[in-house]
């Protein structure tokens, strides 16, 4: 992917050289102690699962403040700054020439160590995530060595896929589809809100494809290899190869992102179409 050199976003907020707590509940309660807030965290990373809520009452310590930036998180800052400009601009035309009305870009939080939400709070253990309550994306970029190290989805191109979903997911809130699905969520049984999670996640792989489809044509970004990259990482984060590499058998009916085989192809799906009308998931009678 061909990033260096080129415009940021003015869209970041960087909290890595703050306390990170601003914004979020108080903590309290009982605290885990360093091995059991290490298993806490590889749960959520090895299962793909958001366990922020079992570290919203616990006195988790930021590294930021203390921290050390160094070179690779400087590098790793400009990298995410220069994929956010790059949504932006996309997203723009295609919500100029397909949906008829003007885009309005979200905030990418920064944040090494933990940071607070409204949507509560954010660590290495939860991953990146978009919070609809403020619209910003959540991002410690410690996460880019996870998905490389411990994912085996390694490539700068796989690392612009989890910022382009997560921008899908502002994209969806944009649209309406992301209110409307969580409101329809609240009212669910547990395995009817998996299943509708599964589709808004989808639908996010699938704005991503328009994305890198966008940018191949219109920024001239995307190299040789690239889609390979995204896709592996597609795969490597799909609910069935997550659960299965953890040891566990996969159980379809806790899936909230879909398997790996679908991840991919609706990513593909989107990417082939760059039509925002072919990634209705909610509408498909397969997945």
């Amino acid at each position: 992917m061909k990033w260096q050199g080129r415009r940021g976003s003015r869209n970041i907020e960087d909290r890595r050289g703050s306390s990170g707590r601003s914004g979020g509940r108080a903590s309290g309660g009982a605290k885990l102690g360093g091995v059991g807030l290490l298993a806490v965290v590889l749960i959520g990373y090895f299962l793909g699962i958001d366990v922020s809520p079992l570290l919203n009452g616990e006195n988790v310590q930021t590294s930021a403040g203390s921290a050390e930036i160094t070179e690779a998180d400087q590098q790793a800052a400009q990298f995410v700054s220069v994929t956010l400009a790059d949504t932006e601009e996309v997203w723009s035309e295609i919500f100029r020439t397909q949906v008829g009305q003007a885009y309005t870009p979200a905030t990418l939080v920064l944040f090494k160590g933990a940071t607070a939400s409204p949507c509560g709070g954010a660590s290495g253990a939860s991953g990146p995530f978009y919070c609809p309550a403020d619209k910003k994306a959540y991002l410690d970029t410690d996460f880019f060595t996870t998905l490389s190290r411990r994912l085996g989805a390694s490539g700068d191109f796989a690392a612009a896929y989890v910022v382009a979903h997560e921008i899908a997911h502002h994209v969806q809130n944009e649209l309406g589809i992301l209110g409307q699905a969580n409101r329809i969520r609240q009212q669910s049984s547990q395995a009817e809100s998996n299943a509708i999670s599964v589709r808004i996640e989808l639908q996010a792989d699938c704005y991503s494809g328009i994305w890198a489809r966008y940018a191949q044509d219109r920024l001239g970004t995307v190299e040789k290899g690239d889609l390979a990259e995204a896709l592996n990482a597609a795969k490597q984060i799909g609910d069935d190869t997550l659960q299965f590499n953890a040891g566990q058998r996969p159980n379809p009916h806790t899936f909230t992102h879909g398997t790996s085989q679908q991840r991919q192809d609706w990513f593909e799906r989107g990417y082939q179409t760059a039509d925002i009308r072919q990634c209705d998931t909610f509408s498909a009678q397969n997945l």
